[in-house]
């Protein structure tokens, strides 16, 4: 199969992207999450544009997921970034994440995820699991639907 001049992948990954946008705006805009539905949320701490304290940056030096749940507050989202506060260690914080610098969303209260690869280099590294969120969001579990995984995972490779 030939080599595409198309991006392909960049195009799917950029719309996959705008998804998470679409979500957290529709939240925003409600002013809160509707029913159980939760967010996992990983993103690359080094990436260009993202602004977190530099404490959770020497703490996570390369990746990180946070939870919108319980205890967020100020979300805001525009067609490239959200902002959020939430609380490290009962520490509130702002953190502004553009959708580029995204990894992976998850909202376990319907089985639903998306993974992403990263934007550091032409392959990006390869998805794998994660630590558990260390923001003070936590709250009950909702159980995985029962009908099944709606799971979404992007994974283009090149030929050489």
């Amino acid at each position: 199969m030939p080599d595409s001049l198309i991006p392909y992948d960049e195009i799917v990954q950029e719309a996959l992207r705008a998804v998470v946008g679409r979500v957290l705006g529709s939240v925003a805009q409600s002013g809160g999450l509707p029913g159980a539905h939760h967010f996992y949320i990983t993103f690359k701490t080094q990436a260009p544009g993202v602004d977190i304290p530099q404490r959770l940056m020497e703490r996570f030096p390369d990746e990180m997921t946070i939870v919108l749940q319980h205890r967020y507050w100020d979300l805001t989202v525009d067609d490239r970034k959200f902002s959020v506060g939430l609380s490290f260690n009962q520490i509130p914080s702002i953190l502004t994440i553009p959708f580029a610098a995204i990894t992976g969303f998850h909202d376990p209260a319907v089985n639903f995820e998306l993974r992403f690869q990263a934007t550091e280099g032409p392959e990006g590294p390869e998805p794998h699991e994660h630590d558990d969120a260390e923001n003070d969001g936590d709250g009950p579990v909702a159980k995985p639907a029962e009908d099944g995984s709606n799971v979404v995972s992007v994974d283009f490779k090149r030929k050489k």
